[in-house]
């Protein structure tokens, strides 16, 4: 029997590129194995059922390959449409749904009642691992009533919070239990009102009571613009104080993902990504590739990092 020399067994190896592939992953593996990971699910990646089954795919293999996937939702397209639904006016302040107590028991009914459902059976579809949950349950987030500022001036927008307390210890027994927990953003406050909470403050409140490694934010975006709308380069990474320098320029959608991400690493959260969910997997993409996508906050100590951590 001939055997072909080594070289042409390589060439003619088609899955060749799967392995080295693979390989890649293993620095990243290796750093973030027994690590939290807090993703905030949303934009594009909620409605879309491709991208949907991408996401809780990703999620699932974060699960398998030793990491703690925490996952923190909203739902502004499926409340707004529920709203049209049963004939409720919406409308927004300063980018903030005004929420009234009608609303506010659409917004739960909408979260914890779909949205939730939706993505704990997506995950649940490759073994029994998510759990869902809201930020009401065991007073994981006690918010206070937020205002909105128009014009210098205070504005009453209902039943609108901010976080101002974690407790995450239902949260750290669903992870030590190797559950998936998905949260909901809604938060109860001490006077007994149910608020409901942006969900991209409400991942970042609860990235830093976790001590997570990381927290991911999924928008419609490929991350944070230099010179939107002048120009569609991507920042790659930069430091909590040059973040805070072009806060005040920044976009009010983009607004509250970069200031999550801001107070994030400035509590003890290793790193802050957003990265666009229109792109399928693009989570394992950042996470898990030399090149990684979208825009990485560091602390402002942190030196750059190598790869598909810089």
């Amino acid at each position: 029997m001939q055997i072909a020399p080594k070289g042409e067994l390589a060439r003619n190896n088609t899955a060749l590129p799967k392995a080295m592939t693979l390989i890649e992953a293993l620095p990243w593996l290796e750093r973030f194995h027994g690590k939290t990971v807090v993703i905030k699910f949303g934009g594009n990646a909620m409605v879309d059922e491709s991208l949907k089954a991408a996401f809780a795919q990703d999620v699932v293999f974060l699960r398998y390959a030793g990491l703690h996937p925490v996952v923190v939702h909203g739902g502004g397209p499926q409340i707004s449409a529920q709203l049209d639904k049963l004939g409720l006016e919406s409308s927004f302040t300063n980018g903030l749904r005004v929420t009234t107590p009608e609303t506010m028991d659409v917004v739960r009914m909408v979260l914890a009642g779909q949205v939730q459902r939706d993505l704990v059976g997506l995950l649940n579809e490759h073994g029994p691992f998510a759990i869902g949950m809201t930020g009401e349950d065991a007073h994981t987030m006690t918010a206070v009533k937020r205002y909105a500022v128009v014009d210098g001036e205070q504005v009453d927008i209902g039943l609108v919070g901010e976080i101002v307390n974690v407790e995450a210890g239902a949260v750290k027994a669903l992870i030590a239990d190797g559950r998936i927990p998905v949260i909901s953003s809604i938060a109860r406050g001490s006077d007994g009102h149910v608020y409901n909470v942006n969900a991209d403050t409400a991942a970042s409140a609860l990235a830093s009571a976790l001590g997570a490694e990381m927290l991911v934010v999924l928008t419609d975006v490929e991350g944070l613009y230099a010179d939107w709308p002048e120009s569609d380069d991507v920042i790659s990474q930069l430091n909590a104080g040059e973040l805070e320098a072009i806060l005040p320029d920044l976009a009010s959608g983009m607004l509250p993902k970069m200031e999550g991400c801001l107070r994030a690493v400035r509590s003890g959260v290793g790193t802050a990504r957003v990265l666009d969910g229109r792109v399928p997997h693009s989570l394992l993409l950042e996470i898990f590739t030399d090149e990684g996508i979208g825009t990485m906050v560091v602390p402002d100590d942190d030196a750059a990092v190598l790869g598909g951590l810089a």
